[in-house]
């Protein structure tokens, strides 16, 4: 499938979230290793974090530049190659993607536009939060798409602690009221966390503030119940968590506009909030739309086969949230999840080296292993499918030591088996040793 009279074929990989970083490695492990292809991955971070953990990075339970993974060390262990940029356009005639210029926090330009080749292209550059053009939305609330966005929540979190516990008078409406717009896992995981995040404060000696009633916590949703793509009964028991929290949930209450001072949903009620969350839909980055001539869905995600391939391009594929594929027989898409890309890029690392070789790969088949919501470091409810018992429904710790081996699993994916281990066992005897809330 190379070009030219090349013998390593270039395969590209864009976007270093969960799945295209497992896929990179494990390219690398097999095709860099031996030198039957040139594995290259490109993002705009310099750092990689398991983006379901950023509901704690926002509340301060987990730093992440303690458990951040470095690309460019992941890369050398690997026999892979890093390009830090942003990709904005492509050139399918070139067979090459274009980045954008990098820049320093002023603004001025660090490296310039850049253009990186491919014989083989695969995009999982994931999903951005999508606002349906609300207004304020934009403005006024927080989005939880990348560590950063989680970091300045966090700072801003601190510094409404902070505020509240050394002002004079008592607390302004609205202060230290956090209104989340979603019920779907990010939004319930967040608020959970939030209440977790209070109370751990108050331990640290922010004691004029009182965790169950002065951070009042909202969470909004469209539809009529919590978890609205997950089963009823799941979305009942996470129902009853948020509430026994102290949570306010509001279902089948859609947001209408967003201001400085709160949150209006449809019937009219203004819900006082100094922070406000959008953890409400998703999309495909908005440069993904009409790239180059690839298909792609209304929600601008890339429409690709059952081989993972776009429909216009075969050399181009696609995976992860980025991708539309509504499997044979089926009436709707592969849901926006970890386990869709983790699974992607199992398949994908199979598949590659028979596109390379011109041979054609099996379609791929996604196996739904069920969903967990974590609520606090001890409690999580959840529905596991398959095994012995069919579906199970699980909370409480078992839940919760569950959903923490989804991680380890992440981590096995990118480390191996023994440095996940010796990771594992470090950042053990490391969240002992450190404060349990990040207060700066």
């Amino acid at each position: 499938m190379s070009k030219g009279n090349r013998e390593v074929p270039r395969v590209v990989v864009v976007g270093g979230g969960a799945g295209g970083l497992e896929l990179a490695t494990r390219l690398g492990r097999t095709l860099g290793k031996r030198n039957q292809a040139r594995i290259t991955l490109v993002d705009a971070n310099l750092t990689h974090i398991w983006k379901p953990l950023l509901h704690e990075v926002a509340a301060g339970t987990l730093d992440s530049h303690e458990d951040a993974l470095n690309y460019l060390a992941q890369a050398s262990r690997h026999h892979f190659r890093y390009q830090y940029g942003c990709m904005s356009g492509l050139d399918r005639n070139a067979g090459q993607i274009i980045l954008d210029p990098l820049r320093d926090e002023e603004g001025g330009e660090l490296v310039a536009s850049r253009r990186v080749d491919y014989d083989l292209l695969i995009i999982a550059v994931g999903s951005i939060s999508n606002n349906f053009g609300t207004p304020g939305a934009a403005e006024h609330c927080t989005y939880l798409d990348t560590a950063a966005q989680a970091e300045r929540f966090q700072q801003r979190l601190v510094r409404a602690f902070l505020r509240a516990q050394i002002q004079a008078g008592p607390l302004e409406p609205g202060q230290l009221s956090v209104a989340i717009v979603g019920g779907g896992a990010t939004g319930v995981e967040l608020a959970a966390e939030l209440r977790s995040a209070a109370r751990k404060a108050v331990s640290y000696g922010l004691d004029r503030i009182n965790p169950e009633t002065d951070l009042k916590l909202t969470v909004i949703e469209a539809a009529d119940r919590l978890l609205p793509a997950l089963s009823p009964k799941l979305s009942r028991k996470t129902h009853a968590s948020l509430d026994k929290l102290g949570v306010r949930v509001l279902t089948g209450s859609p947001v209408i506009e967003v201001t400085e001072q709160g949150v209006r949903i449809e019937a009219g009620e203004m819900i006082p909030a100094e922070l406000r969350v959008w953890a409400a839909g998703i999309k495909a980055p908005d440069w993904l739309k009409d790239l180059d001539g690839l298909e792609s869905a209304r929600s601008g995600q890339l429409v690709v086969d059952q081989q993972l391939r776009t429909t216009r391009d075969p050399a181009i594929l696609a995976m992860g949230d980025c991708a539309f594929l509504v499997p044979d027989g089926a009436e709707r898409p592969l849901p926006p999840r970890a386990q869709t890309a983790s699974q992607q890029a199992r398949y994908l690392s199979r598949a590659v080296p028979l596109l390379l070789a011109g041979q054609q790969s099996p379609p791929f088949v996604y196996r739904d292993y069920g969903s967990l919501i974590s609520l606090s470091e001890e409690w999580a409810v959840g529905r596991l499918m398959g095994g012995l018992f069919g579906t199970l429904m699980i909370e409480g710790i078992l839940a919760r030591t569950a959903y923490a081996m989804l991680y380890r699993k992440h981590l096995a994916a990118v480390h191996g088996i023994m440095r996940t281990l010796q990771i594992s066992a470090l950042q053990w005897m490391g969240r002992r040793a450190r404060p349990r809330l990040k207060l700066h």
